[in-house]
């Protein structure tokens, strides 16, 4: 009897013939002279690049931190990432399942029915700005160091469009005094479309209130919307800058803050050793769930990590991913991860992943 391995080999090689006489065909996606797409509606999620964030990519640092006492780091924090490919053809699509260890998903996982591709990629680079400021935060409070919140961008049309400007310095929300993004966003969110705002704003050095009608969020009706993208960011001499290009989404936070951390801390993080993890983090320095977190496994391994860091909501599918002798560390806040760290470096007991 033939195994699987061996059925799977005699399909391909027999399918291999009409492949080869309609490869022009299967590459198109969409009938030629007309709008008629031959795409199918998944996507491919496969292992994507990971990168230390204590290093430099192209010269520039990956995080960059400048303050008047910065420590030289040693070993790796690498972020890591899922690749996805979206618009394949039904033969792309067989071809990513069969000869890849890719994971086929339905499209409207990765790009919601109701937005766009450019949306999608708009809400992607928000996410990922959000995920630097919390870090940043994160970072922060955990060396019982001041932040302060800025507008990094006002939205075309939005609410704040020719009220608020870029580089504004937020130090007030109707009255209350505010350090942080997310107590800004608490208030708007008790808010309806229509209601007011006053914002107590620094701007070349002068301080002044401006009163904005809320807009409405135009992906969930109902809800109040700003329209401002805001940054934290540390106060005195101290700056920070995240480095990284054509990567979106929230995930890589936790990372981000570690690297901060280990560039402002005497104390070396990773005692010389290989690191790699992924997780959201809040301004609390909790760590959330993420996607594909196989994936990053995967490309953490292959890269030669000694540990990977891993949210606790998603311990239970990273246990049974294939990741040899790497063990898998749960960590569900900012300080089990400095601590997991520490902990794997002076040779210690570690809680992994069941």
């Amino acid at each position: 009897m033939n195994s699987p391995a061996s059925r799977r080999v005699r399909t391909i090689a027999w399918g291999a013939i009409p492949v080869v006489l309609t490869g022009a065909l299967v590459s198109l996606d969409h009938i030629p002279g007309t709008d008629v797409s031959l795409t199918v509606p998944y996507a491919a999620e496969g292992p994507g690049p990971t990168v230390d964030t204590l290093g430099e990519v192209d010269g520039t640092q990956v995080v960059d931190v400048q303050a008047p006492k910065t420590y030289d780091t040693d070993g790796h924090l690498n972020m890591t990432t899922v690749s996805v490919r979206t618009n394949m053809t039904l033969a792309q699509a067989l071809g990513r399942w069969m000869m890849t260890d890719d994971t086929i998903v339905p499209i409207d996982t990765v790009i919601p029915q109701n937005m766009s591709d450019k949306e999608v990629e708009e809400s992607n680079k928000q996410a990922f700005t959000q995920s630097e400021s919390a870090a940043t935060v994160a970072a922060m409070d955990y060396l019982h160091l001041p932040v302060k919140i800025t507008i990094a961008e006002v939205l075309d049309e939005g609410a704040a469009q020719g009220t608020l400007k870029k580089d504004d310095v937020i130090t007030a929300v109707d009255g209350k005094e505010v350090s942080e993004p997310g107590e800004v966003q608490d208030v708007i969110k008790q808010k309806s479309p229509g209601d007011k705002v006053t914002l107590t704003v620094q701007r070349g050095g002068k301080e002044q209130e401006e009163e904005i009608e809320l807009g409405e969020n135009p992906h969930q009706k109902g809800q109040a919307m700003l329209g401002i993208a805001m940054l934290s960011v540390p106060q005195d001499d101290i700056k920070v800058k995240y480095n990284l290009q054509d990567i979106g989404g929230p995930s890589a936070g936790m990372m981000f803050t570690l690297a901060v951390i280990d560039k402002l801390n005497e104390e070396d993080l990773t005692g010389g050793k290989f690191v790699a993890g992924t997780g959201t983090i809040q301004e609390d320095g909790k760590v959330g769930p993420i996607g594909g977190i196989q994936h990053k496994i995967a490309a953490a391994h292959e890269a030669g990590a000694e540990l990977f860091l891993a949210p606790k909501d998603n311990c239970s599918e990273a246990a049974a991913s294939d990741h040899g002798d790497m063990p898998i560390a749960e960590v569900s806040t900012l300080d089990e991860a400095v601590s997991t760290m520490k902990d794997f470096a002076d040779g210690k007991e570690i809680k992994t992943c069941q």
